[in-house]
């Protein structure tokens, strides 16, 4: 960018605009019923069967949501041959064992975020959707929405010069519940699975991965991390500062700095919110504020508008969010539970093993 004082336009804003797809979802929960009405809402797209291990459950999800069909087990929901794509909605400690079998089926698969519970794990489910020639992608919809697409294009037009700092931050106060999946080790429960992924992944877009990783914070009575500050280094002596947690709320910002430049989001980065662009003199020279009226999960929207648009062009994995970063994600992610010794499915530590 030779000017400042404007930002490039978003592409493909508006979901309308991808083909149809038949969707079925398997474990109708919150996050599926607010995935289901965002995309009735915003795409001429269609949740056709919701499948749970409670056939009472699913009928209710499907009366409320305007879902032709409903199924008392996950296998039938895969077996449906009019669904074009499931999309896997349980919590992540069942991701790869749900993920599988809708790939087994033959579907296509849009994997709530973290795309598992570990890298392990996760790198089982794309070997097993490359093998199958299907499409898979992890849920990460902040990955797809317009303002993502603005820094997108201001990162490959070197708008930031040399980056050397990124940072962001996602926390919430959760009450504390040794049962709740966000601190029951068996339900792969702490703050860096469920908000940690989003930070995670801001960096893994400006920098790409880590090339050294320190994580330290403290873990709640069950043993998971509660609250986590991480440096993230690049090969190229870039850092990424890093915050999450289940203690207190924290602003939800993200930025990226560099010698050139540097973005601030608004409130908060991993929904439809705004932008700030900083010239290299510090002083704001553009401030973009979203108007497409999709706020909050309605943004999610768009990653089901991009997954329609791949399919339709024959690929198997999103050139927006690869697999193979989902992976890499996941793979610091472990590496920063390892650290904190935090405990993980089966009641035990992350091991070395696992984060590598």
């Amino acid at each position: 960018m030779n000017a400042f004082d404007t930002l490039p336009a978003p592409r493909h804003p508006d979901p309308h605009d991808a083909p149809a797809l038949r969707w079925g979802v398997l474990a109708p929960g919150g996050i599926a019923a607010d995935f289901t009405d965002a995309l009735h809402t915003h795409t001429t797209q269609r949740v056709v069967a919701a499948g749970s291990r409670s056939a009472e459950r699913a009928a209710a999800f499907a009366a409320a949501h305007g879902v032709e069909r409903s199924y008392g087990s996950y296998e039938q929901l895969v077996a449906d041959p009019g669904v074009d794509v499931v999309y896997v909605a349980s919590p992540h400690s069942q991701h790869r064992e749900h993920a599988l079998l809708a790939i087994a089926a033959g579907k296509n698969v849009l994997i709530e975020k973290p795309m598992a519970a570990t890298a392990a794990d996760a790198r089982a489910i794309a070997d097993a959707a490359r093998s199958a020639g299907v499409f898979a992608m992890e849920a990460m919809w902040t990955r797809y929405l317009p303002q993502t697409d603005i820094v997108r294009q201001l990162l490959a037009d070197g708008a930031f010069g040399e980056v050397r700092v990124v940072t962001a931050d996602f926390g919430g106060a959760a009450t504390f519940d040794p049962t709740s999946r966000m601190f029951d080790p068996a339900l792969a429960g702490g703050a860096l699975l469920d908000l940690g992924v989003y930070v995670v992944s801001w960096a893994s877009f400006a920098l790409g991965a880590p090339a050294g990783i320190l994580a330290t914070g403290s873990l709640a009575p069950t043993g998971v991390d509660e609250q986590v500050a991480m440096i993230l280094s690049s090969a190229t002596g870039a850092q990424a500062l890093l915050s999450t947690g289940l203690r207190a709320g924290t602003p939800s910002l993200a930025t990226i700095s560099g010698s050139s430049g540097r973005v601030e989001t608004d409130s908060p980065f991993w929904a439809a919110s705004g932008l700030r662009f900083f010239g290299p003199d510090g002083r704001m020279a553009a401030h973009w504020v979203d108007p497409y009226g999709r706020p909050h999960r309605e943004g999610m929207s768009y990653e089901a508008a991009a997954l329609a648009r791949y399919v339709t062009d024959g690929l198997t994995d999103s050139p927006l969010h690869p697999l193979s970063e989902a992976v890499d994600t996941l793979a610091t992610l472990d590496e920063a539970r390892r650290q904190l010794g935090s405990v993980g499915v089966g009641g035990r530590a992350a091991s070395a093993t696992e984060a590598q």
